[in-house]
């Protein structure tokens, strides 16, 4: 069936990667990338895809009028729009309250005045965190508990969602998935800051003592478990996407390091993030069993080895970040 989607957020790490996978999976798509183009969008992150396919319209979420002519104009909403970097939320919260809280209101209206079918993507970090002992993971029934002003705004988000759903029977599903990795990724986040820092001949840095915990997933099993959800989805439903990718970040720091050919304990250790969450776990059997979907990244040891090279073979795209953001993080010591 041909489709016309909006992707928020196309030009964006997550979302890029998800309008080139659905670009080769569905060749009869047109896809309108929607994004306000800030610091983590990036025009670069689409270049070489069909023009006759793929448009892009810079515009803000929260615009009432812009998202209302693109909704109207479309069979489905993939949203990915977000403000979503937890250091950057800590130093500024307001920018996240207004994306991700008031702009998901604005789609959400839109949505529901057309008749239009959303898929919001959300992250893992709505629910809090787990103990590093713990057995359990996160699954669709776990309550809420987020710690931060990034996660709690998402939080939010989804909480609005659901609503709109229940009070105005808008026809959306949420996905929340795991830690992303892969191409395009901005340099502020962190297994693109280590490659990056070792290429330029800095020793990588780790927070605190690196035990934190994350389920690491690469970033187009993330795009084909949204594609899954998308087209075969139940309304109302939430799906939490997953490829049981539990690893520290102080063994994802030495096995970059390892696979770059350094030393692995080269690195610095350094003050720990505010309420730094201790681990994430994903249980992703509802949508293994429900809609029978599959990670294809089940190595991470070779899908990391591919996101390295492609940050080495692409520094004239991540470069022009760097010296930014270092700055950034040097000023509140991290």
């Amino acid at each position: 069936m041909n489709m016309k989607i909006i992707v928020t957020g196309g030009a964006g790490f997550i979302g890029s990667n998800f309008v080139r996978y659905v670009g080769r999976e569905r060749p009869d798509w047109q896809i309108v990338v929607y994004d306000k183009l800030t610091y983590a969008g990036n025009r670069l992150n689409i270049a070489g895809l069909s023009e006759d396919r793929v448009k892009l319209v810079v515009a803000d979420i929260c615009d009432e009028a812009s998202i209302d002519a693109a909704v109207a104009d479309c069979d489905a909403v993939v949203h990915f729009a977000a403000e979503s970097h937890n250091d950057n939320s800590l130093h500024s919260p307001r920018p996240f309250i207004d994306t991700n809280i008031v702009g998901t209101y604005q789609i959400l209206q839109a949505v529901r005045k057309h008749g239009k079918r959303l898929h919001h993507i959300s992250t893992d970090e709505v629910y809090g965190d787990l103990a590093l002992d713990d057995p359990a993971k996160f699954n669709p029934e776990t309550p809420y508990n987020p710690s931060s002003p990034y996660s709690s705004t998402k939080a939010s988000s989804d909480l609005l969602v659901r609503a709109w759903v229940r009070s105005f029977g808008i026809q959306a599903t949420i996905s929340n998935c795991s830690n992303n990795y892969g191409p395009y990724q901005h340099v502020e986040k962190f297994i693109p800051r280590q490659i990056t820092e070792i290429l330029e001949g800095r020793r990588p840095k780790l927070y605190g003592t690196g035990e934190n915990v994350r389920d690491w997933i690469h970033t187009e099993d993330h795009s084909s478990g949204v594609l899954t959800i998308l087209e075969n989805g139940k309304n109302g439903e939430t799906y939490l996407i997953g490829a049981d990718g539990e690893r520290n970040n102080k063994d994802v720091i030495e096995l970059i390091l390892e696979i770059m050919g350094k030393d692995p304990h080269d690195y610095e250790h350094v003050e720990d993030r505010p309420g730094h969450d201790l681990r994430y776990a994903i249980d992703a059997s509802k949508l293994y069993g429900e809609l029978g979907w599959r990670p294809k990244y089940t190595d991470f040891r070779a899908g990391l080895s591919e996101t390295i090279d492609w940050y080495k073979q692409n520094s004239d795209w991540w470069q022009p970040q760097k010296d930014s953001t270092e700055a950034k993080y040097q000023e509140i010591g991290r």
